[in-house]
């Protein structure tokens, strides 16, 4: 045995060589372009640490940072038909669904829970737009309707994030029926005197955007949601017309009266609180009595734009 060659050599490689990284601890932001790693991501609520850009970011996720110390319980939600359609396009509808349910983990596109948010009870529900680009079918409808009557049960508000590409065309005309669905669900709360705030994250748009995202007694947005019912492409396609700077952004939608915040999402809890709170005829909360959310996030920055409607 050569001692030298067999053992001291191969030493000297493993402490030289170049050791393979696994690929999910860096994300690269989409805008900037700067290199985070995925903790310090994480612990930012998926906002670019750099240039403040709201990637996207799980239900779950969102619920742990929202809820106090992250614990919240699901709402059931009542199972639609599978594939009432028989729909197939280059795969069967109900493959398309298998497909997406291991990629997120979740059932369907929307995530319904309740629980305490700065000691505030509400009912809170969130899209998911990596589940088919969070598109607005028959459990979607279902799941908002759920949500209304478990508020109105309860006397809680119901808060929303939006984030959806439309209707989902695998169930044709009954996704689009969800649209007045949806809306007889958020009367229902009208007519019981409780808050519907709905927060849109980007992206929001189609029937959704036309229907229940934007019937909100308070409209808040993310920084640079795109929020539309047509996107910008096809509009310019369509009138043959460069469109104006920031375009159906949530800062354009702002400076036109569509809505009332435009908030960052780290400061989006705290916001939040306060509005429920008011709307419920609370008392303030008290920041010291605050129990703190799931994922702990780094000091809170400013609002990136603020503003009322009109």
């Amino acid at each position: 045995m050569n001692w030298i060659s067999n053992y001291v050599r191969p030493k000297i490689n493993s402490l030289f060589s170049r050791r393979e990284v696994p690929e999910n601890l860096w994300t690269k932001c989409p805008e900037c372009g700067t290199m985070l790693f995925h903790r310090e991501l994480a612990g930012n609520l998926n906002v670019c640490t750099n240039c403040n850009h709201h990637m996207a970011i799980s239900p779950r996720e969102r619920f742990n940072s929202l809820f106090d110390t992250g614990i919240f319980t699901e709402v059931r939600v009542p199972e639609p038909l599978p594939d009432p359609l028989q729909f197939r396009d280059q795969k069967k509808y109900p493959d398309r669904l298998k497909a997406a349910q291991k990629a997120t983990g979740e059932k369907e596109a929307m995530l319904v829970a309740e629980g305490e948010m700065g000691r505030t009870p509400i009912v809170a529900m969130a899209q998911d737009f990596s589940f088919m680009a969070g598109s607005m079918g028959m459990y979607v409808g279902n799941a908002l309707i759920a949500a209304a009557q478990r508020a109105v049960k309860l006397r809680r508000p119901l808060i929303l994030f939006a984030a959806a590409g439309g209707a989902r065309m695998q169930e044709g005309i009954l996704s689009l029926m969800q649209m007045p669905r949806t809306t007889v669900a958020v009367e229902m709360l009208r007519e019981a005197g409780l808050p519907y705030i709905v927060v849109l994250t980007h992206p929001t748009t189609g029937g959704v955007t036309a229907s229940y995202a934007m019937l909100g007694d308070v409209q808040i947005a993310e920084p640079q949601a795109l929020i539309c019912f047509a996107g910008p492409r096809v509009i310019e396609q369509t009138i043959r017309e460069k469109l104006p700077e920031g375009f159906q952004r949530a800062e354009y939608l702002l400076d036109h009266g569509m809505l009332d915040r435009v908030v960052h999402r780290k400061q989006m809890r705290e916001e939040l609180i306060t509005i429920t709170r008011m709307l419920m005829n609370l008392p303030p909360a008290i920041k010291g009595d605050l129990p703190p959310p799931g994922a702990t996030p780094e000091p809170t920055p400013e609002p990136v734009l603020a503003g009322a409607k009109g």
